[in-house]
C-alpha cells in the first residue's frame, strides 16, 4: 500500500506508525532545551506560548508543568486527539494549519524539532513566518529549531533498518531537488506500507531571506539544545531567536 499524497506529512503524521517508529525521541533532552530556552528568553511569569506544530504534545506538556499558559497547535487531527487528554486551564490544543494566524497574541511562538519547510509550495514557508509575527504580542519572541542542513548532509546515512516494537522499519535517505528525504518503508499484519518524509534544505542564508521578507528581526543563532554558538559544519541544530 502507498501512501503518499502531495502533503506527505498531512498522512505520515496522522498514521500510529509515524509514533512508534519515533517514540525513544529524548524526553529529557527535550525539557533541557525548554528549560535553557524559556530562561534565556526570559519570558514573564505565567506567560503565553504558542507550540507551533505540537505533534502528540510533549514540549507543551512539559512548558504547562513549568508554568506557562500553553497552547498546542498541530494539523495532524490524530495528534491533537491523543494531546487532548492533558488539557487544563492553562493548556489547550487545536487543529491549526501553520501558515495562517491563530487569532491570539503570545509571548513566544515555538517552532520546533524541524517542523518547518514541509511545505510543496514555496510561499508557504514566508507565509508561516508571517503567521508567527502575527501570532507575537509587542514583546514576543519566535523561535525555530530546525536541523543544521550542513550537518545532516554530511553525516547522512544512507541507509538503516530499526526495529521497534517488532515493526522492521527500512529507511533510506538521501538529497533530491533541494531537499532531505527520508523513505521509509515496512510490513504490518501481512500488509506492505510505504511513507515519505521530505524537508527543503533549508540553510541559514535561507531563513535569513525569509526573514527579512516577512519583515523579522533575527537576534540570536543556536546551534544545540545547549544553547552553544551556531557553527556550520559541527552544530546539530539551527535555532533562531527572533521578533
Amino acid at each position: 500500500m502507498q501512501k503518499e499524497i502531495e502533503n506527505w506529512y498531512a498522512s505520515w503524521f496522522d498514521t500510529p506508525f509515524y509514533h512508534i517508529l519515533y517514540k525513544d525521541r529524548d524526553h529529557d533532552e527535550a525539557q533541557q532545551f525548554m528549560d535553557n530556552l524559556t530562561y534565556y528568553l526570559n519570558l514573564p511569569e505565567k506567560g503565553k506560548v504558542l507550540d507551533l506544530a505540537c505533534g502528540k504534545g510533549r514540549h507543551s506538556v512539559y512548558l504547562n508543568k513549568i508554568g506557562f499558559d500553553v497552547v498546542g497547535a498541530d494539523l495532524s487531527k490524530n495528534s491533537i486527539a491523543y494531546a487532548k487528554q492533558f488539557e487544563n486551564e492553562t493548556l489547550h490544543f487545536i487543529e491549526h494549519d501553520m501558515c495562517k494566524p491563530v487569532g491570539m497574541k503570545f509571548d513566544a511562538v515555538f517552532n520546533l524539532f524541524t517542523s518547518f519547510g514541509y511545505f510543496e509550495h514555496e510561499e508557504d514557508n514566508l507565509r508561516t513566518l508571517k503567521a508567527i509575527k502575527e501570532n507575537l504580542n509587542e514583546t514576543g519572541f519566535g523561535v525555530i529549531d530546525f536541523m543544521n542542513v550542513d550537518h545532516v548532509i554530511d553525516n547522512l546515512v544512507p541507509n538503516e533498518t530499526k526495529v521497534v516494537e517488532d515493526i522492521v522499519f527500512n529507511i533510506e535517505r538521501y538529497v533530491k531537488d533541494g531537499h532531505i528525504v527520508k523513505d521509509i518503508s515496512f510490513e504490518y499484519n501481512g500488509e506492505a506500507f510505504s511513507y515519505t518524509e521530505k524537508v527543503k534544505a533549508l540553510t541559514l542564508k535561507d531563513f535569513e531571506s525569509y526573514l527579512e521578507s516577512a519583515n523579522i528581526h533575527l537576534l540570536d543563532i543556536f546551534g544545540d539544545y545547549k544553547l552553544h554558538k551556531f557553527e556550520t559544519k559541527t552544530s546539530s541544530r539551527l535555532i533562531m531567536i527572533f521578533k
